[in-house]
């Protein structure tokens, strides 16, 4: 039996705040857990339809994003298989969601949808702050969400590992200048004295 493809991804954008939700979480789970090669995780920011060929060779697929489910701010939401593709179509939810939903049309037309989809959601509290980290409700839904994902992996026969140091160092995700705890810090402005 050939193994089947997953596909972990973190969309959103880092410069605006709570959208870059998606990407931190893909990132945390990237950084506390060690996966099967079948497994892939992957930062897919705001690339929209450079994204199709990955998706269409998943046969299953898991999203983290920032969603505006109009809902209060760090609520997280599960949508699974159709679910997915018409709440994501039924109005503009996040601002690369458009070349998303595209990807996804385009591979349901080509045949290629994966078998099973998920979004892990969360409803964010601050889309306008560019060059912020995420908001507090929104951060302390991170872990939920990795939670979710790990029970959806676990349901399809995965069994991760926690990363530890017998694993050897794993290549980061994201370049180091752009993880949480360094990025929320460098985005904050610096008063200007005037003598």
């Amino acid at each position: 039996m050939t193994q089947e493809n997953i596909l972990v991804l973190g969309v959103g954008n880092l410069l605006w705040a709570d959208e870059g939700f998606g990407v931190r979480a893909v990132q945390a789970l990237h950084r506390q857990w060690h996966f099967p090669a079948q497994v892939t995780l992957m930062d897919g920011g705001t690339q929209g339809l450079n994204l199709l060929p990955h998706v269409q060779e998943a046969h299953k697929l898991i999203v983290f994003d920032a969603i505006d489910y109009g809902l209060p701010p760090g609520t997280l939401r599960v949508l699974s298989n159709k679910e997915v593709p018409r709440f994501m179509g039924a109005k503009k939810l996040s601002l690369h969601q458009t070349g998303f939903q595209e990807v996804l049309a385009i591979a349901e037309l080509t045949g290629s949808l994966p078998d099973e989809l998920v979004l892990i959601g969360v409803q964010p509290e601050d889309f306008e702050d560019y060059g912020g980290n995420l908001r507090p409700a929104v951060s302390a839904q991170v872990q939920p969400a990795l939670e979710i994902a790990l029970t959806c992996l676990r349901r399809w026969g995965i069994k991760p590992e926690l990363q530890n140091e017998g694993l050897g160092a794993m290549e980061p995700l994201l370049h180091e200048s752009l993880g949480m705890s360094v990025f929320g810090v460098a985005a904050m402005p610096v008063p200007l004295k005037v003598s």
